[in-house]
């Protein structure tokens, strides 16, 4: 086991009591559900909930439908008129008359 270390944090009731509720039906230490409460919570983080992932896939479904479909020939075609400019300058702006 690795070197463990005494540390004191405050906790509010109902806390401590799922933690002793815990220690007790799963027959360890309340050191040791903490111990792994800490290891499950730290493996998880960055990962979505399952409600962030089903509200991401709910939007996903929502949106895919509204992306235009085009042809490819006619999206390479504006791609190819898009460069064309940017290589003429892109659009000319009108010059100011001084007075």
């Amino acid at each position: 086991m690795a070197r463990s270390t005494k540390v004191t944090f405050t906790l509010d009731d109902a806390t401590i009591v799922r933690l002793s509720d815990a220690a007790q039906r799963l027959a360890i230490p309340k050191s040791e559900v903490v111990r792994e409460a800490i290891q499950e919570y730290h493996a998880h983080i960055g990962r979505l909930s399952e409600a962030e992932r089903r509200r991401m896939l709910a939007d996903f479904d929502r949106l895919v439908p509204l992306i235009p479909s085009r042809p490819e020939r006619e999206v390479k075609r504006e791609l190819e008129n898009i460069r064309t400019a940017r290589r003429r300058g892109g659009r000319k702006r009108m010059e100011r008359h001084r007075p």
